[in-house]
């Protein structure tokens, strides 16, 4: 059998939440085309109320969707909605876990319900690569939150699907749990399962996603390679430290100034409109003496709140 070239495939995805008697009617997604390339780890990223929740609730058979189509691994939601469910695991924000179960029932459970026989269970392995094979046999209830939510992402696996999502998945985890999360979740990305990712922390995305979709609104307002959109900005920085530390950023025409924590100050400036010569000219102008300089390209960060910005003033007009 041939496998698909993505992973999940929407198209002009809508969802409209009815009128109550407290609330109108909400139209949480208006329309989103996303195409998830099969193998990679994809970002999905924007401010809350976005419409990302809403995206993966559609996904994982929660809430019905208003109009367009969405395929999971080549299956149809309306058509195959059991196979096409049946091949992603979701691991969402809230962790949902019986306290009164072991680790090893709560996978054993979990893998009865996608009717894994027996024989064939992971659970072991799965306790195992996360981390989790001294608590085996200790309540729920008992393990940090940390180790819950590691244990969510064991459940969302039992059945070896190969699409797993990540709804925030390492929000309140230490650094280091964090980190051993990520090397398994690269570990399997390695092996072929594609990872759909949602995080607030942007600089995880940068690191980690091949391909990052922002949504606003219920729109999707980018969706490219993260080494794409990171181009995409226009805006850099000159890192000065001037001789003598400031305790405020300078005036500048023309350019905007921010101060910085080591009383340097940081100017922005647009590649099109101006240059570093430029900057500097107009330091020298305002009687500034510079020890040293560096320049600095934007992050994810910034061209998130470009991107989202100009959605929201787009939406106002």
């Amino acid at each position: 059998m041939d496998l698909p070239q993505y992973a999940i495939e929407a198209k002009g995805l809508t969802k409209t939440y009815p009128a109550t008697k407290t609330s109108p009617a909400m139209q949480a997604l208006k329309g989103i085309d996303l195409a998830i390339p099969r193998g990679s780890i994809f970002g999905l990223l924007g401010p809350n109320g976005a419409g990302k929740s809403t995206f993966i609730n559609i996904l994982s058979g929660l809430t019905r969707k208003t109009g367009g189509t969405v395929k999971i691994w080549d299956r149809d939601i309306d058509t195959n909605g059991r196979n096409a469910r049946a091949a992603i695991g979701v691991v969402p924000q809230e962790i949902a876990a019986d306290p009164f179960f072991t680790p090893k029932e709560a996978l054993d459970v979990a893998a009865g319900m996608y009717a894994v026989p027996p024989n064939e269970r992971r659970t072991d392995e799965l306790l195992a690569a996360l981390g989790l094979s001294d608590k085996a046999g200790a309540y729920v209830r008992q393990l940090s939150g940390g180790m819950k939510r590691r244990l969510m992402v064991a459940k969302a696996m039992v059945h070896n699907p190969p699409v797993l999502i990540l709804d925030e998945p390492t929000a309140g985890v230490d650094v280091e749990l964090r980190r051993q999360l990520w090397n398994y979740v690269l570990e399997l990305n390695r092996q072929g399962v594609t990872i759909v990712l949602t995080t607030h922390y942007l600089e995880e995305a940068q690191e980690l996603c091949d391909q990052i979709a922002i949504i606003n609104r219920g729109q999707v307002v980018a969706c490219e390679p993260t080494s794409t959109l990171l181009r995409r900005m226009d805006t850099r920085n000159v890192i000065v430290t001037p001789q003598e530390p400031m305790d405020h950023a300078p005036l500048l025409p023309g350019f905007e100034t921010k101060l910085l924590k080591s009383g340097g100050f940081s100017v922005a400036y647009r590649t099109g409109e101006s240059n570093v010569e430029q900057v500097l000219a107009a330091i020298r102008l305002a009687g500034l003496h510079i020890k040293d300089i560096s320049t600095e390209d934007p992050d994810l960060e910034d061209i998130f709140v470009a991107l989202t910005y100009r959605a929201d003033e787009a939406a106002q007009v």
